[in-house]
């Protein structure tokens, strides 16, 4: 149950983008529409699995061992960065429209404080895991939920925004005024997910 606890807080209640303001940028550069929006989440969700796996084995065997902790966000940059790089080259192979959908902010995965961020949490072991040890495992559950949780948040967020580029939105509050207030309504409809962990916790018993 435990698992599922992981499942449902990095989802909805902790969500990565609408509760701790992770990873801005492409939440709002690629949220125009939801085929490129797809595409991000599904770069974002491959880049953060890899780099928790691998910046958890760097942190432990490596920054640990010697005493290296201090170089831990820049060892972490250059994993994601060599990543980000990685994904360029298969989609660029693989799928060159989606590719060329995505333009600049493929490359600013690589300072996407979503994934920095995450992967630091996983590192430090200070992600949400009632029940749980601390390991690789859970991390990496962690890490794949938390993925899920940006790419849920940017797909709904961009099927709102080719919605709201249909109507008559006023002068006012057009591009970006009307995106920001939408995204702030998006995530007061998170909140109401907050009660659903406490609730289960009690329900399961897990402390």
């Amino acid at each position: 149950m435990a698992y599922i606890l992981i499942f449902i807080t990095a989802i909805f209640v902790n969500n990565v983008v609408l509760s701790q303001f992770l990873g801005i940028c492409p939440f709002l550069g690629v949220s125009k529409k939801v085929e490129t929006a797809s595409g991000m989440a599904a770069a974002v969700a491959f880049v953060l699995v890899i780099a928790t796996i691998v910046t958890y084995l760097i942190q432990i065997y490596l920054l640990d061992a010697f005493g290296l902790g201090y170089l831990q966000t820049i060892a972490f940059i250059l994993v994601i960065a060599a990543l980000v790089q990685m994904v360029e080259i298969i989609l660029k192979k693989v799928s060159p429209s989606l590719y060329q959908a995505l333009g600049v902010f493929l490359p600013l995965i690589t300072t996407n404080c979503c994934i920095l961020g995450v992967t630091i949490q996983v590192a430090s072991g200070t992600y949400a895991a009632p029940g749980l040890e601390y390991n690789l495992l859970t991390g990496v559950v962690y890490a794949l939920c938390t993925a899920l949780g940006f790419g849920l948040a940017l797909i709904i967020f961009a099927g709102l925004r080719e919605q709201l580029a249909r109507v008559a939105v006023p002068k006012g509050v057009q591009g970006m005024s009307i995106a920001l207030i939408t995204a702030g309504l998006l995530a007061m409809a998170f909140m109401g997910f907050s009660g659903v962990n406490n609730g289960l916790q009690k329900l399961f018993g897990i402390e």
